[in-house]
């Protein structure tokens, strides 16, 4: 079965043959572990961290000097257009990369000193569906993931009969996961991130292949797993609907660098409507030209007697815009304001380079050294 498994199963296993420690290492520091947890230590702390690959004039620096916190039950999403840096940040921080610089620490813990430690608390799906046995049935695969981290199957059985309920799989709990389709997968890879009771776990794309009510139902239940069982999630997705629906603040990398930390609210705050679309009859082309010389005309549409066009104006210009509309002689026959959403402020502050599809293209030039 080891064809169907990914690198993956490094961070989610108790074994891990190249990690630096041991299993006396992992015992010693649960006292402190727990101690640690206590004084309300960041859930994830990454501080300077730096990678390039290549040497002398071929070499290129995937990420520089990025740094960000995540509390306790918070859902961050990290973003940024292809090349950006982040499938090398997540490497670094899963241990399946080593940095050039910089420090990860999970609840305290230095994931380079005490890796096994550090990923006791973690999990992650990425690339999509890949993460699970396909040969197993739903069920077994919850089993065999909470029992390579060390948990007692048995014991955490309760926990999985929630899952499978929650994410619409109970019906499908004993059917192996080769027959289902691509959103069940993807149902199931999540379900096994989450089936070993893990504190802080990385998502990639986790609606991807799902339809319209299961994305909804996923979006739900990350959400309540947050508020109540305080499980700490790192999103990365190319659905910005996704992501304002489920994520308490956005980090946004661009060039290898993080470009804003804050929180959904505020840069949705930072781009208030500043734009308007307007219905008018009356419009000709000498019209509009006159239009676009003292305003940002765009998106301009016939509809029968009718024009329709999109204005970029603050509230002090739309006043003249109207102004200048009456004076032209047109009759305002409607306007609705122009929200902007998360895409919006995405394309805005990566500087226009909006494919925010994370993790389809690794931003390594070529194959780094793994820890």
């Amino acid at each position: 079965m080891t064809s169907e498994s990914t690198d993956l199963e490094g961070v989610r296993g108790a074994d891990r043959s190249d990690a630096v420690g041991s299993d006396a290492d992992l015992e010693s520091g649960a006292a402190d572990d727990s101690a640690t947890r206590d004084r309300e230590e960041p859930a994830l702390a990454v501080e300077g961290l730096s990678k390039t690959f290549g040497s002398g004039d071929e070499a290129v620096t995937a990420v520089e000097d990025v740094s960000f916190s995540v509390a306790p039950g918070e859902v961050i999403g990290l973003l940024g257009p292809n090349g950006a840096g982040k499938t090398t940040t997540i490497k670094s921080i899963l241990g399946l990369l080593l940095p050039d610089e910089g420090a990860v620490r999970i609840h305290g813990i230095d994931v380079y000193d005490r890796p096994r430690a550090a990923y006791d608390h973690v999990d992650a799906m990425l690339e999509g569906a890949r993460n699970d046995y396909w040969r197993l049935t739903v069920r077994e695969n919850l089993r065999y993931f909470a029992a390579i981290r060390g948990r007692n199957p048995d014991a955490l059985a309760d926990r999985h009969e929630e899952l499978l309920e929650r994410l619409d799989l109970a019906d499908r709990a004993d059917t192996p996961v080769r027959e289902l389709s691509r959103g069940m997968k993807q149902k199931v890879s999540l379900a096994s991130v989450l089936a070993g009771d893990v504190s802080v776990a990385f998502l990639d794309e986790p609606t991807l292949g799902l339809d319209v009510e299961s994305s909804l139902t996923l979006r739900r239940e990350l959400v309540r797993l947050a508020d109540e069982r305080g499980l700490t999630l790192v999103v990365s997705s190319h659905d910005m609907d996704v992501i304002e629906a489920v994520c308490d603040r956005v980090v946004i990398m661009n060039e290898g660098r993080v470009v804003v930390d804050d929180t959904v609210e505020n840069l949705l705050a930072a781009f208030e409507t500043q734009g308007y679309r307007l219905t008018v009859r009356g419009a000709d082309e000498s019209t509009l030209a006159a239009l676009r010389e003292r305003f940002d005309v765009t998106d301009v549409e016939r509809l029968e007697d009718r024009t329709r066009f999109a204005v970029a104006a603050d509230s002090e210009t739309f006043y003249r815009l109207t102004d200048a509309l009456e004076d032209h002689g047109l009759e305002l026959v409607a306007v609705d304001t122009v929200q902007p959403d998360l895409e919006d402020a995405f394309v805005e502050l990566t500087g226009g380079n909006g494919n925010a599809e994370p993790n389809r293209e690794s931003d390594e030039p070529h194959e780094g050294a793994t820890r």
